[in-house]
């Protein structure tokens, strides 16, 4: 091998133009676009935020008109007729939905419409169920009987009281001040407060259509929270 083989080969115009392309001295760096968010402006935000909890408000809002109108509602005790169970200024919650599962039964507190013969301005009544459709109801000294057996009623206020009419109105076969026979579709209600309670004793038996729903749970005062 000679030196002329050992001998690297000078660098042509083509290889200077080569690297002259990539390389630049500093300070000679092109200028470079930089992306950037584009952030709302507050008042966009604002805005956006106070859409967000309309939606939520109404949507809060609906549901609580959904849930009064078919499942649940609370009502307020204007009056001593339930006494001792519930008293005055007590708030109850009422399930709309439990006699589209069940018939009512004997012992539930119910909230009603106003019957027809009812006196007052109140539109919807608080009372006991005490009879049941096809049953007959007697009082006697103070006790209910149903069928002829008495019933025990420990959640009872004082003595019971007869009403001051002949009869019980619209009641089945031959009913009195003392006696009333059940019309299919009706039941019999009464307030805890015997001696202070209007109720079927002197409007008669109600309709089970005109039943709001059945009264399961006193959620006011906070402090005496309980089932019914």
């Amino acid at each position: 091998m000679t030196d002329t083989d050992s001998q690297a080969p000078e660098p042509t115009d083509a290889d200077h133009a080569e690297a002259s392309f990539f390389t630049y001295e500093p300070g000679d760096e092109p200028d470079q676009e930089v992306d950037r968010p584009n952030h709302p402006s507050t008042t966009s935000q604002q805005i956006r935020g106070m859409l967000e909890w309309i939606v939520v408000a109404v949507g809060a809002l609906a549901v609580a008109l959904l849930i009064k109108a078919f499942l649940l509602q609370a009502f307020f005790i204007p009056s001593g007729s339930m006494l001792e169970t519930l008293q005055i200024n007590d708030r109850v919650l009422v399930n709309k939905l439990s006699y589209r599962l069940h018939d009512v039964n004997r012992g539930d507190v119910v909230v009603f419409e106003k019957p027809p013969l009812a006196s007052g301005d109140i539109n919807d009544l608080i009372k006991r169920v005490i009879a049941l459709p096809g049953e007959t109801l007697t009082l006697v000294d103070g006790e209910v009987y149903i069928n002829g057996t008495r019933l025990d009623e420990p959640y009872i206020l004082g003595k019971l009281s007869l009403p001051e009419r002949d009869i019980i109105p619209n009641c089945d076969g031959a009913p009195g001040p003392d006696r009333c026979t059940i019309p299919p579709g009706f039941v019999f209600v009464m307030g805890d407060n015997r001696t202070g309670s209007s109720d079927s004793r002197t409007f008669g038996p109600i309709e089970e259509s005109s039943i709001v729903g059945r009264a399961f749970l006193k959620v006011w005062p906070i402090t005496d929270i309980s089932f019914l």
